[in-house]
């Protein structure tokens, strides 16, 4: 791997804040230019893209940095917290179903896209879906299943189940990040233009509009000037709750391998053993707990403002990490990613289309899947800030049904493969 122009995380991150700048300063700016500009981009897409660019030129480095690692390590499960402490559960109860069923058919749509793609390819060019032994690509592919249907936990998970060779699984990776980060900007587009989507869905959003204006009406009703008192103390709230997730990851996983030992449990076919998905699991918890307390106060000093910067530098983060021209090195591999998603992508439309759901459940639906806690909250806020909290529950339900999913995924590519 070439070394990028810029190692030191120091300057990386400086750079990283002044695009994040740049670009709320520019889609809030009255100057007709942006204005027109951020009409037909939405300004989280540019703080997504930006980043990447800056990869692919070389100049920053998503695989040197250790940025991305210490966002969604430290940063996104405090954001999720800051996120959740104000929500109004039972409220989010009342979007109704439609929520569920996209997101289950974005599960399904990823179990069954995968086979179908391989066995598309393994028609018109065999030798891209072929291979033997640990070097098989439908054992690759199965990490990608993980990956899409929970997160970074069940891909790795599919990777021990499979035994899928160091070569193929690298290959793997680059695919998985091409293929859903250019599925995740349509996404945070189409967020920009919800309501042409919706009034071609012919959806109904009033479910959505109201526990929006409920989330507004309340923040409004308790909101007051900030001193330094009430920033440290949302800041020790969401951090605090972080260590205590750090705290008992470290204390359940090691305790979950030992007694997996003990009844002879192939631990490596669960999502149990892995860190990050406690951490991520307990601090939702967390939030949701603290939001029948008075911690739920702490909206009105700013507490998902504080959620939202902390979100967006994993958004760039998550960017820097896209290299575009990693494409290039492997073509083959790319179409069969690019051909999953786009079934994975039909199937939502097409029932999106058939029960009439927004645009809203149909994009944090395929999210909490293909990315899991660390961009479902981000495509939730691109239509609100204020319903994030309704993409961090449905990607913890992603990170409980991904090992499961991606069995089942992998067995089909397998029975398919040439």
């Amino acid at each position: 791997m070439q070394e990028p122009l810029i190692t030191n995380d120091a300057v990386v991150l400086g750079i990283l804040m002044a695009i994040l700048a740049f670009v709320f300063k520019t889609s809030s700016s009255e100057n007709p230019f942006f204005k027109k500009f951020y009409t037909y981009v939405p300004s989280v897409l540019m703080c997504y893209f930006l980043p990447s660019v800056l990869n692919s030129l070389g100049i920053v480095s998503g695989e040197v940095s250790k940025l991305y690692r210490i966002s969604a390590d430290y940063l996104l499960p405090t954001s999720l917290v800051l996120f959740t402490l104000s929500i109004d559960l039972k409220r989010i109860i009342k979007l109704g179903p439609k929520a569920l069923i996209m997101f289950f058919t974005g599960t399904v749509g990823i179990m069954l896209g995968g086979p179908l793609a391989v066995l598309f390819f393994s028609w018109i060019a065999p030798d891209v879906v072929g291979g033997v032994g640990h070097d098989a690509v439908w054992r690759g592919l199965a990490t990608i299943a993980g990956s899409w249907i929970g997160g970074g936990a069940n891909q790795t998970a599919m990777k021990e189940v499979y035994q899928v060779s160091d070569a193929v699984f690298s290959s793997m990776v680059t695919v998985d990040v091409i293929v859903a980060n250019i599925w995740m900007g349509f996404l945070l587009y189409a967020a920009g233009r919800n309501h042409v989507f919706d009034k071609w869905l012919k959806a109904d959003t009033s479910a959505i509009d109201d526990v929006q204006k409920s989330i507004e009406d309340y923040r409004s009703g308790i909101m007051k000037l900030p001193n330094l008192s009430d920033t440290m103390t949302v800041l020790a709230v969401g951090f605090s709750a972080t260590a205590i997730a750090h705290f008992s990851a470290d204390t359940i996983v090691p305790a979950l391998k030992s007694f997996a030992a003990s009844i002879n449990w192939d631990v490596h076919t669960s999502t149990l053993i892995s860190k990050f998905f406690w951490i991520v699991v307990i601090a939702t918890t967390l939030g949701l707990g603290f939001s029948f307390t008075k911690a739920r106060q702490l909206e009105g000093v700013g507490a998902s403002r504080f959620g939202s910067l902390l979100l967006y530098i994993l958004v760039a983060s998550i960017g820097m990490k896209m290299d575009v021209t990693a494409i290039f090195d492997n073509p083959g591999l790319f179409l069969v990613g690019l051909t999953w998603m786009i079934f994975h992508a039909a199937l939502m439309i097409i029932v999106a289309k058939l029960i009439k759901a927004p645009l809203f459940f149909m994009a944090v639906g395929s999210q909490a899947n293909v990315g899991g806690a660390a961009s479902a909250p981000i495509v939730a806020s691109a239509f609100n800030p204020s319903l994030a909290p309704v993409g961090v529950l449905l990607a913890v339900l992603g990170y409980a049904l991904g090992t499961y999913g991606a069995l089942i995924c992998a067995q089909l590519m397998s029975a398919v493969a040439p």
